[in-house]
C-alpha cells in the first residue's frame, strides 16, 4: 500500500512537469514563429522581446499585448495566435492527447494522468471520453459563437475579414483571452466601439461565461440535465460562487461607476466589466477613468479568476468557496467544512490557503517591484498585476511602455496564473516518500 502511494506521488510529480515543460515548448516555439517577417503587416522581424511576450500572452490566455494585434501582425501572425490561444486555452495536454487518439496510438495510464491533473478532474477513469467531449463541445461553441457575431462584423467590415473577425474573437472569448482585432479602429481599443451594442455584448459575455465554467460542470449539464441536486458539489460550488462573483460587482458597478450613461447601458457596462474580469480581459469602458475602489474590487476579481478545469486562470472560484466556508466553519465554532451536506476534506482547505498566500504574494511584490521600476503609482501597478497573474489581460494602457524587467516580471505571472500555483511547485518541489513518525504537538494562540 505504501509502495503504492509512493508510486502515485511520483507519477503526479512528474505529471506536473510534464504540463509545464508542455506549456513552456509551445511559448518558444509560438515566439520564434512570430520573428518570422510573414508574421508582421509590415513584414520586418518583430523584436524577440515582442514576440515571446505576446506568445507567452496567447498561450497563458491572458490578453496583455505590447503591439497592436490587429496592425502589427499579418493574417498570418494572427493566425498563429489564435492556434496558441486555442492551445493554450483548452490546454497543451487536451490537445496532446487528441493527436494522439487521431494517429490511432494508444493512450496508456502515464497521459492519462497527466491529462488528469491537466483538467482537474476527480479521476482517471473516463477521461479520454472527457477529453472528446471538451474537444467536441469547445468546437461546437465556438462556431455557434462566430455564427451570431458574423452579421455585425460582416456588415462592419465586408464578408472575408467580417468571417474571420467572428472566429478571431469568439475563439478568443471562448478560451478567455481577450485578444481582439479592433485595432483597426484605434490602436488598443479592445470592443469599446460596441460598447453600446448589446446584441455583440451579450454573445461575448455568453463565450466568456461559458468558457470560464469547468469542462467538468458542462459534462455534469449533459448527463444530468438541469437537475441541480444531482450536480457534483464542485460543479454545485461552482455555478453558485460564479452567479455570485458576476451579479455582486455588477451591482457595485452600477450604483458608483458610469454615471454618465444612461439606466440601460450602465447595466450593460456594469455587467461586461464584471464578467470581463473574470479572466476574459475585453473591456468596453475607459478604465482608467473608474473611481479607485471600483479598480480595487476588479483587481480582486480578477485575481479569484474562473474555475478548474476550464480555459480561465486566476486563484479559482472553488478556492475562494471553501476559503469562505473554512472561515464560516470558524465563526459557527464546528470542526468540518461543509456544503451542500458534504464535507470538503482538509486538504482543499489547506491548499485553498496556500494558493492564496501565493498570490497574494506574487501580486503584491511584483506590483511593487513595477512601481519602482517604471516610477508608476503602486494601484496602478497592482491592476497591471493582478490582470497579468489572473490571466486577464485588462490594463490600464501602461503595459506597452514598459521596460524588459517589467515585460519580464509579468510574463512570469502570466505563466504562474495559467499553469497553477500548485502545478509549479508540485512540479519543483520533491514529495515526502518517508514515513516518519509525527512530531509532538504544541498549541499557539491565533487572532
Amino acid at each position: 500500500m505504501e509502495k503504492r502511494s509512493n508510486l502515485l506521488k511520483k507519477r503526479s510529480t512528474v505529471s506536473f512537469q510534464i504540463i509545464i515543460f508542455g506549456f513552456l515548448l509551445l511559448i518558444v516555439a509560438g515566439s520564434l514563429i512570430l520573428m518570422l517577417p510573414i508574421a508582421s503587416a509590415d513584414r520586418s522581424v518583430t523584436p524577440f522581446s515582442d514576440t515571446v511576450f505576446t506568445a507567452v500572452s496567447a498561450v497563458c490566455v491572458t490578453g496583455l499585448v505590447t503591439v497592436d494585434t490587429a496592425t502589427h501582425w499579418s493574417v498570418f501572425g494572427q493566425a498563429v495566435l489564435l492556434v496558441l490561444i486555442q492551445i493554450g486555452g483548452m490546454g497543451v495536454i487536451t490537445i496532446g492527447l487528441a493527436i494522439i487518439r487521431i494517429t490511432g496510438r494508444k493512450i496508456g495510464l502515464w497521459q492519462r494522468s497527466t491529462m488528469q491533473e491537466s483538467i482537474s478532474a476527480p479521476q482517471v477513469g473516463g477521461i479520454i471520453r472527457l477529453t472528446s467531449f471538451i474537444i467536441r463541445t469547445s468546437a461546437i461553441i465556438e462556431a455557434c459563437g462566430a455564427a451570431l457575431l458574423m452579421p455585425v462584423f460582416i456588415a462592419d467590415f465586408g464578408v472575408g475579414r467580417g468571417i474571420w473577425y467572428s472566429f478571431f474573437h469568439s475563439i478568443s472569448a471562448f478560451c478567455n483571452a481577450g485578444f481582439d482585432l479592433m485595432g483597426v479602429r484605434q490602436s488598443f481599443s479592445s470592443l469599446t466601439s460596441y460598447a453600446d451594442n448589446v446584441y455583440v455584448n451579450i454573445v461575448v459575455m455568453l463565450l466568456i461565461i461559458i468558457g470560464g465554467i469547468s469542462f467538468m460542470t458542462w459534462d455534469d449539464f449533459r448527463t444530468n440535465k438541469l437537475r441541480f441536486k444531482k450536480f457534483s458539489l464542485q460543479s454545485k460550488i461552482i455555478l453558485i460562487t460564479s452567479a455570485i462573483l458576476i451579479v455582486v460587482p455588477a451591482v457595485y458597478l452600477f450604483f458608483f461607476e458610469f454615471g454618465d450613461k444612461p439606466v440601460g447601458i450602465r447595466i450593460l457596462y456594469s455587467f461586461f466589466q464584471s464578467v470581463t474580469t473574470r479572466t476574459a480581459g475585453f473591456n468596453t469602458a475607459d478604465l482608467d477613468g473608474m473611481n479607485d475602489s471600483g479598480k480595487l474590487i476588479m483587481t480582486a476579481l480578477m485575481l479569484i479568476g474562473g474555475s478548474p478545469g476550464s480555459t480561465a486562470g486566476g486563484m479559482k472560484t472553488t478556492t475562494v468557496a471553501v476559503l469562505f466556508l473554512s472561515a464560516l466553519t470558524v465563526f459557527r465554532r464546528r470542526d468540518d467544512v461543509e456544503a451542500f451536506r458534504r464535507r470538503i476534506p482538509d486538504e482543499a482547505v489547506r491548499n485553498a490557503g496556500a494558493i492564496l498566500f501565493m498570490y497574494l504574494a506574487l501580486f503584491f511584490t511584483a506590483a511593487c517591484a513595477i512601481s519602482l521600476i517604471e516610477g508608476l503609482p503602486l494601484i496602478t501597478c497592482l491592476f497591471e498585476t493582478g490582470s497579468a497573474i489572473g490571466t486577464v489581460g485588462l490594463t490600464l494602457g501602461i503595459t506597452p511602455s514598459f521596460s524588459i524587467a517589467s515585460r519580464i516580471i509579468l510574463m512570469v505571472l502570466m505563466f504562474s496564473g495559467r499553469v497553477g500555483g500548485l502545478t509549479l511547485i508540485y512540479a519543483a518541489l520533491p514529495s515526502r516518500t518517508d514515513t516518519e513518525s509525527k512530531l509532538p504537538l504544541e498549541r499557539i494562540s491565533i487572532g
